[in-house]
């Protein structure tokens, strides 16, 4: 049905590139779940009254409460879509996340509630019956679910959303839920035995969890993540196709929202070349990166000595020194500055953040096994963490 509506109301909608079409997808999908949870709750708050099941009720309340989530996201693509202002030059992409945040919260808060009204009930039970009518809304219910489940986990990879991608985990949770309290009442109508406040035990603990994880997946962009290796990797392919750069590092992903990718990086250049045609290749790469990943990218350029042989023999030594503490370890800016007693070696060195040792340990570490290679190479070192992971 959403791809059926996608293609009557979307123009040009595999145009997914398109921030207009992409924004468009997500309030489609959003008034579609409002109409479908609705629906939803009208249908099981009548089975709870008919069977007189908390279990059913709770889980009512819990669709109209999606409904709310729903129209959360749908604001929350609205207002994602705002240009750039003076207030916020690099847009208001990150709303998206916050309203996937915001729809994680409010399945916690619905599970907190349920787990709460399923001990009471657990404790002080009350008789349920066992209704036809209900068993069927719920059968519906749940395929209803399935195939909310279905389209928002479909839309989400497709415009790569984490607001759709917890909307999709919430209906989920919902059919396993429903699923629960049809159990429930099944071996109600069966054997006679009311195990309705169990069943909402195990909904409320299962809608906790999702709710959890949600909100995990929807807060580590807005603390700012480590970026889609894929998408590294082709930055990095997409850099060092050109001849012209020797080595790239020091690459940061700044991500402001779907769509608000702004990438720096470093990339190590022949010294001897001439600068103004550097600086025309890396503005044909920043093109490139903007055409081919639509990302803004700023570039700044390292010089290396190439065709010096003392330094590139040196830095050959350094490295192998450097990888014998840790096979992990990178170096980069390597420099040589000779003065009248000693020669300061000058470089980074990139570090995991897993490492057990710290900064200032590592870095003996490097000093004594340079000070063990050559009495007059004084090491300056200065100890960086990779921001994107290879």
């Amino acid at each position: 049905m959403v791809s059926l509506l996608a293609r009557i109301f979307i123009k040009d909608s595999e145009d997914i590139s398109n921030p207009k079409i992409r924004r468009a997808y997500g309030m489609l999908c959003s008034i579609v779940g409002i109409m479908l949870n609705v629906f939803l709750f009208v249908g099981k708050y009548a089975a709870g009254i008919i069977s007189g099941s908390i279990a059913i009720t709770a889980d009512a309340f819990n669709n109209l409460s999606d409904a709310g989530s729903s129209f959360v996201t749908l604001v929350g693509f609205k207002m994602a879509g705002k240009k750039a202002d003076a207030t916020h030059p690099f847009g208001h992409g990150r709303i998206e996340y916050i309203s996937g945040l915001v729809v994680s919260i409010a399945i916690i808060l619905m599970g907190f509630e349920l787990l709460k009204t399923s001990v009471d009930k657990l404790l002080h039970p009350v008789n349920v019956k066992s209704d036809t009518l209900a068993i069927i809304i719920l059968i519906i219910s749940i395929c209803v679910k399935i195939y909310m489940f279905a389209y928002n986990t479909m839309v989400g990879k497709k415009i790569s959303s984490g607001a759709m991608k917890a909307t999709a985990l919430d209906s989920l949770s919902d059919s396993v839920a429903t699923t629960v309290v049809l159990i429930s009442m099944l071996v109600l109508y069966f054997s006679h035995v009311n195990i309705d406040g169990i069943g909402g035990i195990a909904v409320a603990l299962f809608i906790l969890w999702t709710g959890c994880n949600s909100a995990k997946d929807t807060l580590s962009p807005l603390l700012g993540q480590a970026p889609d290796e894929e998408f590294v990797r082709s930055v990095e392919k997409i850099v060092l196709e050109h001849k012209e750069i020797l080595g790239i590092h020091d690459l940061i992903v700044h991500d402001y929202g779907p769509g608000r990718i702004f990438v720096s990086l470093h990339g190590e250049v022949n010294g001897d070349d001439d600068i103004y045609m550097i600086h025309d290749v890396i503005d044909n790469i920043e093109h490139e990166l903007f055409e081919e990943l639509s990302c803004e990218a700023v570039i700044h350029m390292d010089p290396i000595a190439v065709n010096d042989e003392l330094v590139s023999r040196t830095k050959e030594i350094v490295v192998s020194l450097v990888k014998e503490i840790d096979s992990r370890f990178t170096i980069h800016d390597f420099r040589m500055v000779a003065g009248p007693s000693h020669t300061n070696l000058i470089f980074d060195v990139v570090t995991p953040y897993e490492n057990v040792k710290t900064d200032k340990e590592i870095e003996n570490d490097i000093v004594n096994a340079i000070k063990g290679r050559w009495d007059n190479y004084y090491p300056v070192i200065k100890i960086d963490k990779a921001y994107a992971k290879k």
